[in-house]
């Protein structure tokens, strides 16, 4: 007794001591103060209650190395619940649990060599180590999402489950890799608290170190339930699995592939699938059983990934996902994804999705395997289970009802999908047949002498400025776009005063919410690129574009695109530029701003200091203005003109915005950022015309495409604006035809082209001879 009296005294003084220095030297609140001071004064009074009611009544060595751990676990506790008013101090909670886990190698070690090996000093062992963990996930929930608390809440979950079922509450025999799991949880835990690494990384790593926390709380479940369960455990143990797997396939039948539609009703539904699955369980005989419902069920999780496709193609580019045409696009994105948070944490997120789409697979096709057999053993109960849901089915199917628009309650969406998927690969072969026969069609413009092409703009230098994502929804109709007006409007009066005028409308983009390269060989080629099967096909061919009837009529091309790092074949071999400007070709030694490679403001700049020098001969140039690219933050500002330089003058500016793991955590924010983006572009354009004060030059800027749906919101057009700008009243005599409206903000009742139709109504517009126009195609 005189060493547990000791024990209390010593616990409650260098708890109280912990918290003092951790108070004068990093600075600690009341809330500090009171947890840490609680935490410390209890774990001291537990070891000492626990050792009492022991049969060795003493504090063992082993028992003096746990109890300090203990205390630094109260030090860790009482910073993170200080930093719920105040900055988390990151170096103190790092060395006290770096103190405390290295303990946790010592105590064993003591226990073993003096003898004092027991039960209680392993269960308190255990508990500190829990205990630690739970603070640790607090702390890391506050920046990763309130899941990381399940990686803390996992033992005493474990706990309370004991007391429920009493074999969980048995005795588990000592297990090395149970300690190996939990050293993990604390070194992962306080490395993401310290956040040296990426946040997409230290994510990867928590969810990592809670698959190997599952497992190893699986391990003892499942001896647990070989050595203790009962009759009783074992029967609701089964029921229990049968109903989850009864759940799992419900779900997955009715579940809904768009993110918009996933509400409770939607799920309020019969699926005929599963009715289907029952029945084949009743009158197929054991063998072919089990191999029609596996097969079945793995069916079932394929079309759940491709519902979890759908929903991100939806999200992104406002439509399903092709299951013939769309592998394509799959590269591209994961090569924005690379550029936009590096190769290693892309390669470890396509490995966790990839595990996690093959699970999906596996236990869906586990739980159809299952239900078909619980179905054969309780024939009499599933058969009149199947008959009242299927006559309900067939009811309401006759009645066509429905909570919720669009999601019948008698459910046929799984198979309706599947049909579905086989009618659009069936199309995209035809489409493939019909686009070659497109790309190789009658083409009089690839006829037309250069002395007949483009002579309206002889002597011009001709600009065409894709903005990124610059869509309807940027001017009409939602939070941000009165701030997008705002700039057009003043920007067309501003243009006025230096003697430019601008003509609007709109073009019916192939795209939406991404794949931009989609849209620029849309309107280079005067075809409707809508895949990346299409534009693979278009990049092998020799279509006339844009670029070449410039390149024929005399004109220097060029395409500056600031986002090419890398060398791109497409731009010399399909479009025929005589220069390619990239990242790396324009002396630019500033920061990147997330996807953004270079601002626009230096983009532009740039290329008049490269390309418009004094005395050069007439330039037609693609320019790729890139800064509102997703993810929209941190944004670049405008600065002064002759203060670009190299670049440098952005220096502080990423630092000063959102990081997208802040900013995407609310659409809300999302959209504002989008809006200010948007300005940024069009103020950079606009300014850079009106310094450039260039008579001569003709400017058509455009969007490429909408951006995603959680700015543009569900089923939004694929309409972009689009502007001429140009200097000579001549230029704009020649577009009377189109009627455009006067300024640089079209209205809802401007003009609606189709992109594939503006080769051919630019070329006739502004060549002597063009044959009839062949493409005057209403928007799609």
């Amino acid at each position: 007794m005189r060493t547990i009296r000791l024990g209390i005294v010593f616990g409650a003084v260098i708890t109280s001591v912990l918290v003092s220095v951790l108070s004068l030297t990093v600075g600690l609140g009341m809330a500090g103060w009171l947890v840490g001071l609680t935490a410390g004064w209890a774990v001291t009074g537990l070891l000492a209650t626990a050792r009492v009611r022991s049969e060795r009544p003493e504090i063992l060595p082993a028992d003096w190395v746990t109890l300090v751990r203990a205390v630094l676990a109260a030090g860790v506790a009482g910073l993170v619940a200080d930093s719920f008013v105040r900055p988390v101090q990151v170096a103190a909670v790092v060395v006290l649990t770096a103190v405390a886990l290295a303990l946790d190698a010592v105590d064993g070690p003591v226990a073993r060599r003096t003898g004092s090996v027991t039960a209680v000093g392993a269960r308190f062992d255990g508990e500190v180590d829990a205990f630690l963990i739970l603070v640790l996930s607090v702390g890391v929930s506050r920046h990763y999402g309130l899941w990381v608390l399940a990686i803390g809440a996992a033992r005493y979950a474990f706990l309370a489950a004991g007391w429920a079922v009493r074999w969980l509450a048995d005795p588990l025999p000592p297990r090395y890799w149970g300690k190996v799991v939990a050293a993990v949880q604390g070194i992962v835990l306080i490395i993401a608290l310290s956040g040296v690494l990426p946040r997409r990384i230290g994510m990867l790593a928590v969810g990592i170190a809670m698959l190997l926390l599952a497992e190893s709380f699986g391990h003892s479940v499942v001896w647990l339930y070989r050595r203790g369960a009962g009759p009783r455990a074992r029967r609701a143990l089964r029921r229990s699995t049968a109903v989850l797997a009864a759940i799992v396939v419900w779900l997955v039948l009715v579940a809904p592939d768009r993110l918009d539609r996933l509400e409770p009703a939607a799920f309020a539904r019969i699926p005929v699938e599963a009715l289907a699955l029952v029945a084949m369980g009743l009158v197929v005989p054991r063998r072919p059983r089990r191999i029609v419902a596996v097969v079945a069920g793995a069916a079932f999780g394929l079309i759940t990934i491709i519902k979890i496709l759908d929903m991100g193609f939806y999200e992104e580019l406002g439509r399903p996902f092709d299951p013939v045409l769309d592998w394509g696009n799959l590269a591209p994105a994961i090569g924005v994804v690379r550029d936009s948070i590096g190769a290693a944490a892309t390669d470890a997120a396509l490995l966790v999705v990839g595990l996690a789409l093959a699970l999906v697979v596996a236990l869906v096709a586990a739980s159809a395997a299952h239900l078909s057999a619980v179905t054969a053993r309780h024939r009499r109960g599933s058969a009149c289970g199947a008959t009242v849901l299927g006559g309900i089915w067939v009811a309401c199917s006759a009645l066509s009802l429905q909570l919720m628009p669009g999601t019948p309650i008698a459910s046929v969406s799984t198979a309706g999908l599947a049909v579905a998927q086989v009618r659009d690969a069936s199309a995209a072969l035809h489409d493939q047949r019909s686009f070659e026969a497109a790309i190789h069609g009658a083409d009089p413009y690839r006829d037309l002498a250069a002395s007949d092409l483009l002579t309206g703009l002889r002597g011009k230098d001709v600009i065409v400025a894709f903005v990124e994502s610059y869509g309807e929804t940027a001017v009409h109709g939602t939070s941000f776009s009165p701030g997008v007006d705002a700039v057009l409007r003043s920007g067309t009066t501003a243009l006025a005063d230096a003697g430019f005028s601008a003509r609007s409308a709109y073009l019916n983009s192939p795209t939406f919410g991404g794949l931009s390269w989609l849209a620029h060989s849309t309107l280079q080629s005067g075809l409707w690129v809508a895949s990346q099967q299409r534009f693979n096909q278009l990049m092998n061919s020799d279509r006339f574009t844009l670029s070449d009837a410039f390149r024929k009529a005399g004109w220097r091309t060029v395409s500056d695109n600031p986002a090419d790092w890398r060398p791109w074949p497409d731009g010399k071999s399909f479009y025929h530029y005589d220069k390619l400007y990239g990242t790396n070709d324009v002396g630019y030694r500033g920061p990147t701003f997330s996807w953004a490679k270079v601002p626009d403001q230096y983009t532009l700049a740039a290329f008049q200091r490269l390309e418009l020098a004094p005395g050069h001969s007439p330039v037609m140039a693609e320019i790729d203005l890139v800064s509102s690219h997703t993810p929209w933050t941190p944004l670049p500002r405008m600065v002064p003109r002759n203060s670009l330089g190299d670049g440098s003058i952005f220096d502080p500016m990423p630092a000063q915005g959102l990081t997208p793991a802040v900013a995407w955590r609310s659409p809300n924010t999302v959209r504002a950022l989008y809006g200010r983006s948007i300005q940024y572009s069009l103020q950079a354009l606009i300014s850079w015309v009106t310094q450039v004060r260039d008579d001569n030059l003709v400017l058509l800027v455009l969007g490429d495409h909408q951006p995603a749906t959680i700015v543009s919101g569900a089923d939004a057009s694929h309409l972009v604006p689009v502007s001429l700008i140009t200097h000579d009243p001549g230029t704009l005599l020649r577009t009377i035809p189109w009627h455009w409206q006067k300024g640089l903000l079209p209205s809802r009742a401007a003009p609606r082209w189709s992109m594939d139709s503006f080769r051919n109504r630019f070329l006739d517009a502004f060549s002597t001879a063009a044959p009839p126009s062949l493409a005057l195609r209403p928007s799609r």
